[in-house]
């Protein structure tokens, strides 16, 4: 069932607190190596291919989408997971699952669902993302949704308001304690930062929104980038920036391993319930944590708010509200099975179809909505 051991303060291989809908255990695979294999074959992980990361989808085939960038989470995920003992394959199945709730057109698309919502419960994609593998997928013959794990699930679940909490029972129960989910969630976490803030720098210099002078003014990309430089002085500049950014990732992911693994070591969990009521286990060293910090900021200010990628946001927003507007005012402009929905709760019925579009296939429907061909 497993070539490796996990530590005691690790979820078992095959131990769950379990799942919605009793099932027969296979005899090939642990639980959540099921679960993985579900999130893969699910229809909102396909969709992620055309969801946009940072840069909306039709503006090239070179930059990231959402699902290079989950492929690229669990990769890191699971190389951390090995060197701490943590359950590998749980760590895969969060970092596959954890976006599978994202809107098109990224935070610019959930920020316009969350106020077309904002009298109908709002809209939040890690709750979306649990929703999608709760109910939303239907593939099997005895329930709706994949039937994951509650570890999984948990996982899943980042960021959860009280209120939200309240009504999720079990796995609520956590943000209203004020404890910490597994190790394995807590590093899906850390490990989906590392990706995104450094495959950003990638995009946003191949998109030419990025300097390298400024960014070179950035310590933890400029330290690794003058010393690649320094010994490969006669490397194209493409390949300077890949073997800049491999370098900047594995220096991340080295000190988390370390870091975390002193942070456990001195707290010396015995168990899975110690680990909850602990601080956050799964760190990077202070220092390196004030890097990282800093290269969030220059992205921020550099790469998320540069004024063409703003236009494409606001370009998004009014796509994604002008639809959440038409089918509210005429629900018969849904699909026929999103109608069907719509009879029970409407706003929530028109999110969800909104929610699982692609960032194309949003920008069809509003053609086909609001716009008249002449031929």
């Amino acid at each position: 069932m497993g070539t490796y051991e996990v530590k005691q303060y690790a979820i078992p291989l095959n131990v769950t607190r379990g799942r919605a809908y009793l099932e027969e255990e296979s005899g090939v695979r642990t639980p959540f190596q099921r679960d993985r294999d579900r999130v893969i074959h699910s229809t909102a992980f396909r969709r992620l291919e055309y969801k946009t990361q940072v840069f909306v989808n039709h503006e090239g085939d070179l930059f990231r989408t959402r699902l290079t960038h989950s492929l690229e989470v669990a990769q890191i995920a699971r190389s951390v997971a090995r060197g701490l003992g943590l359950n590998e394959d749980l760590v895969e199945a969060i970092s596959l699952a954890h976006d599978l709730g994202h809107t098109p057109f990224g935070h610019s698309g959930q920020d316009a669902l969350n106020e077309s919502m904002r009298d109908h419960g709002g809209f939040e994609h890690n709750l979306q993302s649990l929703r999608v593998v709760d109910e939303l997928e239907q593939r099997y013959a005895e329930f709706d949704g994949l039937n994951l794990c509650f570890e999984t699930r948990e996982g899943i679940l980042k960021h959860c308001s009280l209120k939200n909490a309240r009504e999720l029972g079990e796995l609520g129960r956590r943000f209203i304690d004020k404890q910490r989910p597994s190790l394995e969630a807590q590093l899906a976490n850390i490990a989906d930062q590392i990706a995104y803030n450094n495959h950003d720098i990638d995009d946003g210099l191949r998109s030419g929104l990025l300097s390298l002078d400024d960014i070179r003014n950035v310590e933890v990309f400029g330290e690794h980038y003058s010393d690649v430089r320094s010994r490969y002085p006669d490397l194209p500049s493409r390949r300077l920036v890949s073997e800049t950014i491999r370098r900047m990732i594995n220096t991340l992911v080295t000190d988390l391993m370390e870091e975390s693994g002193r942070l456990i070591s001195d707290a010396n969990p015995d168990s899975i319930a110690e680990v909850r009521s602990l601080p956050t286990l799964i760190q990077f060293s202070a220092p390196v944590a004030q890097k990282q910090a800093e290269l969030q900021k220059f992205l921020r200010d550099n790469l998320y708010r540069h004024y063409r990628v703003r236009r494409m946001a606001d370009k998004a927003k009014r796509i994604i509200q002008s639809l959440f507007d038409a089918f509210h005012n005429d629900r018969s402009l849904l699909p026929p099975r999103h109608q069907e929905r719509a009879k029970v709760d409407a706003p929530r019925a028109i999110a969800d179809y909104i929610a699982g579009m692609t960032d194309r296939y949003a920008m069809k429907e509003y053609h086909q909505i609001f716009m008249v061909d002449p031929f």
